[in-house]
């Protein structure tokens, strides 16, 4: 964590980065691992004249010939878009709006939250699953065949999941397979275009969420299912198990070829995400990390997030920093507590190496919103927090909420109040406030105004007409931790 803050300069020089060298994809195996034909299928049924082919880091090698390729086939101008502004999981529309582009090309991993500004086709890396032995681990996990199982799996390995079922559809009649689906206006994955969600029928019970879709049977529910999981551990892993608690998993790692039953403890981990909201509800002033500019109704969600924060007696700032790590936080050092508005997979950011706590959107509601209480229920997904989603709480009425309500901080063992702040906003450059009632008084004193007004430098100030004019001078020499004329320390 010091290193944050500060550090010693050889440390940048000197640090050695582990990078694994991906080698050129052979031009003969590019049309099938990128689906090139069906891509340019795709641009040319529907015209557009600007296209931004966006890949992961791990893809960039191949970057420049598959564009060339896909230039050639659909004659029409590619861009390539390599450092995204957040994840590499979701659609990067603001960088593709900035090149006028008409569609997105996604190539690799995806998270498959909708979007909404432009038409999006997924091309998803195909890695090489061993079906054989997959199968084998499978059986190995689930002696009793008749068990209930939903198989999930990592969008890299979905060509593989129909071989995969064909081997142990006979032996497990009650496996259910989840699909990919998207949901967005002229979505492209794997040859299947999607208008709109996903249509059902009124009878069938289907969960549908973060990209996948599968049915239960009559009279069941998630609960009584166990989920197999393909792919390397990982966010969408943790997302699937802190999502579906509730329900056991086991998982296959095409990698090593190693099965497994997830030992991870979810019952400590949601304890964890509860102890950061613990520290949501002690916080006075918290900052709003804007992590996704892509993901549908985000705004909606920032907006909502702002209100629950105003009615709670706490002020908000957003913030858009990019891809949040410590030193960038560590800047902000007057927020109490960060909340990180991102896709399902992104969301859940370990915190335990930065200056401040870093919640969700649905644990920070937990914290200001007193119709919601902590439950088996942990939602990752903001757009089920908004009006309509399955997991909405309205907000306490403004009317509802004159007489303040008081708890004991877990952590600090304080009393605290849960409603400071029924009336109007205030104003952005605020100041102290004091409430008073006849059991409790509470001064609100810990706000990022007062903060920088006790810094001793406050950044530059233009000062028009106040500062006298003189000569240039020469100024200092060297570096601000070592300047020529200070010595050494």
């Amino acid at each position: 964590m010091a290193d944050a803050f500060s550090g010693s300069s050889e440390i940048a020089i000197q640090r050695v980065l582990d990078v694994e060298v991906r080698k050129n994809t052979p031009e003969e195996k590019l049309d099938e691992l990128y689906q090139i034909k069906r891509t340019c299928e795709f641009i040319r049924e529907h015209a557009f004249g600007k296209v931004a082919l966006q890949f992961p880091d791990e893809l960039l090698v191949d970057s420049v010939a598959v564009a060339e390729q896909i230039e050639r086939t659909s004659q029409t101008k590619t861009y390539i878009l390599g450092d995204t502004s957040y994840g590499s999981c979701c659609v990067d529309e603001v960088a593709a709006e900035h090149i006028g582009a008409d569609c997105i090309v996604h190539f690799g991993a995806a998270c498959l939250s909708p979007t909404r500004r432009l038409p999006v086709a997924y091309v998803f890396e195909e890695r090489r699953l061993d079906v054989e032995t997959c199968a084998a681990s499978f059986r190995d996990l689930h002696p009793d065949t008749q068990t209930r199982v939903v198989l999930l799996y990592d969008v890299s390995y979905h060509h593989a999941v129909e071989d995969l079922l064909a081997r142990l559809a006979l032996e497990y009649p009650n496996l259910v397979a989840s699909e990919l689906v998207v949901e967005g206006e002229r979505c492209l994955v794997h040859g299947r275009e999607q208008n709109g969600a996903p249509r059902l029928s009124e009878d069938s019970q289907v969960v549908c969420q973060f990209g996948r879709r599968f049915s239960v049977e009559p009279g069941t529910s998630l609960t009584d299912y166990r989920m197999f999981f393909v792919g390397q551990e990982g966010a969408t892993l943790r997302n699937f198990m802190m999502a579906w608690n509730r329900c056991s998993f086991c998982s296959f790692d095409p990698v090593s070829l190693m099965g497994r039953a997830e030992s991870v403890n979810v019952n400590r981990a949601l304890m964890k995400r509860y102890y950061a909201i613990e520290r949501a509800k002690d916080a006075g002033v918290v900052g709003i990390l804007v992590g996704t500019l892509g993901v549908a109704e985000y705004l909606a969600v920032i907006q909502q997030l702002k209100e629950a924060i105003r009615r709670a007696g706490k002020r908000s700032y957003v913030f858009a920093v990019g891809k949040p790590n410590v030193p960038k936080l560590a800047n902000f050092p007057e927020i109490d507590v960060f909340v990180l508005v991102a896709c399902p997979e992104n969301s859940l950011l370990d915190s335990g190496e930065f200056f401040k706590p870093v919640v969700t959107p649905f644990e920070m509601e937990v914290a200001c919103n007193r119709k919601r209480a902590w439950s088996e229920e942990y939602v990752t997904d903001f757009r089920h927090l908004l009006p309509g989603g399955r997991s909405h709480v309205p907000l306490v009425a403004d009317d509802e909420g004159e007489d303040d309500e008081t708890d004991v901080s877990l952590i600090t063992g304080a009393l605290r109040s849960q409603n400071l702040s029924s009336g109007p906003a205030e104003p952005s450059y605020g100041s102290s406030v004091v409430l008073r009632n006849q059991t409790l008084t509470v001064a609100n004193t810990n706000t990022a105004a007062s903060f920088l007004a006790g810094r001793s430098w406050q950044g530059l100030e233009q000062k028009l007409g106040e500062t006298a004019v003189v000569k240039a001078v020469e100024g200092r020499r060297g570096i601000a931790i070592a300047y020529e004329e200070e010595g050494m320390s």
